[in-house]
């Protein structure tokens, strides 16, 4: 005689909710999620899975930040002088106080967690513009097509990311949500971008034409500007300082 598999009700999912789970688990229940089958994450616990965001006091409405020491491209151009990571302010001041760098080691080693996804996106939601990484940049591919899906769940939100990893940037710019931008940074200070990607971002000694960012002269505040999350923005002159 076979034994009858135990099932669990609708009403147990609602009160337990998700548990870890592997990222095809987790799509599964994403799912379920969607039509009702269990309660939504709180805020609370979203904060426990991903470290909580960061808030520069620069931005209007927070970030994620990163370990410096762990950039890629980031690590060899800080050794670099007269390239945007030389000399990097993420190595300085708060960044060296040991409460931030605990917090910046569990966001790195959250990016493996199941519902990393799902957790970032109840963080961001409401927020009407959101910077990733004042600090750090992508690790991987796989991070990227994470921040992907979390642009995506959260499509109030206008998403901005600066990187230098052009190793992980997609092909086709087709793929990238329409929520959000990616600046690519230019390598070396004082030149002028190419045709290789659509926005960017370049430190200079000497502003030119074009968009150059205010906050040096308000209180270094982003303010009212919002040219760093617009598309309609090709590049964004930061002045060396």
């Amino acid at each position: 005689m076979k034994k009858r598999k135990k099932s669990i009700s609708l009403q147990a999912l609602k009160r337990v909710g998700p548990p870890l789970m592997s990222q095809g688990t987790s799509r599964k229940l994403d799912r379920l999620q969607a039509v009702g089958y269990y309660r939504t994450m709180n805020k609370k616990e979203a904060k426990a899975i991903t470290g909580g965001l960061s808030a520069p006091g620069k931005m209007p409405e927070g970030s994620y930040n990163l370990p410096a020491n762990m950039c890629q491209t980031g690590a060899k151009l800080r050794l670099i002088p007269d390239t945007p990571c030389f000399g990097c302010y993420a190595f300085n001041g708060r960044y060296n106080f040991p409460n931030v760098k605990d917090a910046l080691s569990r966001r790195l080693e959250s990016l493996q967690h199941p519902q990393w996804i799902e957790a970032m996106a109840v963080l961001i939601k409401g927020k009407k513009f959101f910077r990733w990484h004042d600090s750090g940049d992508l690790q991987s591919v796989q991070h990227l097509k994470n921040i992907f899906e979390v642009c995506n769940r959260t499509p109030d939100t206008q998403h901005w990311l600066p990187t230098q990893e052009r190793k992980f940037l997609p092909l086709s710019q087709d793929s990238i949500p329409k929520n959000l931008i990616i600046r690519l940074s230019n390598a070396k200070n004082d030149t002028k971008p190419g045709n290789a990607w659509d926005h960017w971002s370049t430190v200079v000694t000497t502003p030119r034409a074009g968009h150059v960012c205010p906050a040096p002269e308000q209180g270094n505040e982003c303010g009212s500007c919002r040219a760093c999350w617009s598309k309609d923005v090709y590049e964004v002159q930061y002045k060396i300082h």
